[in-house]
């Protein structure tokens, strides 16, 4: 497909054999569904399954009531005319089609009604004939996961990964209603972890009522969700595992409440009103002494208490070695533009490095204690947050190997090497590279070779960690287009951080 399609928070609902064989149910179903999806406000999906029973169904059963699931398919049969003018009446609910293909003759019938999405069942995930139909026909997949082992669900993200099918997971448990003891919700941040770059959803039979779940669920990091839906009537009664609207109704607005909860992954700043609630429970920073003008300041000279005074230095902005920038007497609060008098370089270093710490936690990168670290700083430690990066060697033999953090926004010049090959590797975040003016954008786990005397950049947007494997690298070997670095000795662009532990060590204890 030219363009992937976003799984994210999309809401399937099940018809199943919920419509009963009545054709008049079902588009009753189908509309109340929609107006419950336009009126929660999601993105929704009404699913059907398909079965070509006459071939289904082996000879010798066909007709049978003996055995459950023929007698019910059988019993609630409906015709492929009346799911294509169903399909119509999905679609002008606002709603995708989406249908569960039993069969490969199902997969044609699919694809002739133009249907948007497919859905592997559980039962059907090792149905290998039926996968590679379905990974022909070049459409989106979900794939329900009951009863599978890891290993069976590697081979499948594998198979469609291999067949470049655009697919997403959905944890489920095949018990109809499925226990509270039973939902095993911690698969959806496991298989999260396992299968990263996958949407990971649930298909969910627990009590219809109940919407916790589905709140823990998505704070487990499912976004996508399946229910079974269906209307009680006088007529057709439905089974306890499928939703009526109201129950969908309920559902969703819990859905919506616990997005709302969570907030946003990345951390947003701090509102004014919490600000404000926080300040007013710090301590502010008092002169203990009568302080001059000019006069450098130590910690005996001050003291901190509460209340924090408009425009006042916090305890927590306080440092030795801040020069008064007035007289003070004792007990006046000092001033918060205190504060802004000039970072050294050893804190620059000390927030770099703690930011690159976090980010090579957060990408679950580790590296080996007796790792050398440079901080690459082109233009001076004062600008390093546009331009420059960090790397740490790890190995440097006639074989190296080293990692590249860039902070967002970052940018590294054109340069080359007369002596090191290279090939880079996306391990987290984004990476841009230019060779020789060529422009190419890196997805995770691409690789890149720079070979000696070709011109290469690179740049981050939102930050990154990019693996370097080279030959043996040399200190001088690095020669770069603008003369401003060019003509710059290599110690006045490197700042060395030689022990990783050590250094937080050393600052952990000042």
């Amino acid at each position: 497909m030219s363009k992937p399609f976003n799984f994210e928070n999309l809401f399937v609902y099940d018809l199943a054999n919920n419509h009963q064989g009545d054709s008049e149910h079902a588009r009753n179903i189908v509309s109340q569904v929609g107006r419950v999806n336009r009126e929660g406000k999601v993105k929704g999906a009404l699913k059907f399954q398909f079965r070509q029973l006459d071939s289904f169904i082996h000879p010798a059963y066909q007709g049978r009531s003996d055995h459950k699931y023929v007698k019910r398919f059988s019993e609630t049969r409906l015709e492929m005319d009346a799911f294509a003018k169903l399909a119509g009446h999905v679609r002008a609910e606002g709603l995708l089609t989406m249908c569960t293909p039993f069969d490969e003759d199902s997969v044609d019938i699919i694809c002739d009604m133009g249907l948007d999405i497919i859905k592997i069942a559980s039962c059907s995930a090792d149905d290998r004939p039926l996968l590679e139909k379905v990974a022909r026909v070049n459409k989106p997949v979900v794939i329900s996961t009951a009863g599978l082992r890891t290993d069976e669900i590697d081979w499948l993200v594998n198979f469609f990964e291999t067949e470049r099918t655009d697919f997403a997971l959905m944890h489920c448990v095949a018990l109809y209603p499925t226990p509270d003891d039973k939902l095993q919700l911690n698969q959806i941040t496991a298989m999260r972890e396992r299968y990263r770059g996958v949407t990971i959803g649930w298909s969910t039979h627990e009590d219809q009522n109940a919407t916790a779940p589905v709140q823990i669920a998505y704070a487990l990091g499912a976004r996508m969700f399946e229910r079974h839906v269906g209307l009680n009537t006088e007529k057709h009664k439905l089974n306890s595992y499928s939703s009526t609207p109201e129950q969908l109704e309920k559902w969703i607005a819990a859905f919506h409440a616990g997005r709302a909860m969570l907030g946003h992954e990345e951390r947003p700043p701090t509102s004014p009103a919490e600000r404000q609630t926080l300040v007013e429970l710090k301590r502010g920073t008092y002169a203990k002494r009568d302080i001059a003008k000019g006069e450098t300041i130590s910690r005996q000279d001050v003291f901190f208490a509460m209340p924090v005074q408009d425009g006042q230095l916090i305890s927590g902005q306080w440092r030795p070695g801040l020069v008064a920038d007035k007289d003070y007497a004792l007990n006046d609060a000092l001033n918060s533009g205190l504060g802004g008098q000039g970072v050294s370089d050893d804190q620059l270093v000390y927030q770099i490095m703690l930011q690159v710490r976090g980010m090579l936690s957060k990408a679950q990168v580790h590296i080996n204690e007796d790792s050398s670290i440079e901080i690459s700083h082109h233009y001076g430690l004062r600008r390093f947050r546009e331009f420059g990066a960090v790397i740490i060697t790890c190995i440097n033999r006639t074989y190296a190997k080293k990692l590249v953090i860039q902070l967002p926004r970052q940018k590294h010049p054109y340069h080359f090497h007369k002596l090191k090959e290279e090939t880079f590797q996306l391990l987290d975040g984004d990476l841009e590279i230019v060779k020789e003016g060529q422009k190419i954008r890196m997805n995770l786990g691409d690789t890149f070779l720079v070979e000696p005397n070709q011109w290469h950049k690179f740049a981050t947007l939102d930050g990154c960690i990019f693996e370097e494997v080279s030959t043996t690298a040399y200190a001088n070997d690095s020669f770069y287009e603008d003369p401003a670095i060019a003509n710059m000795p290599r110690d006045d662009r490197k700042t060395k951080v030689d022990n990783w532990l050590q250094y937080f060590r050393m600052k952990h204890a000042l």
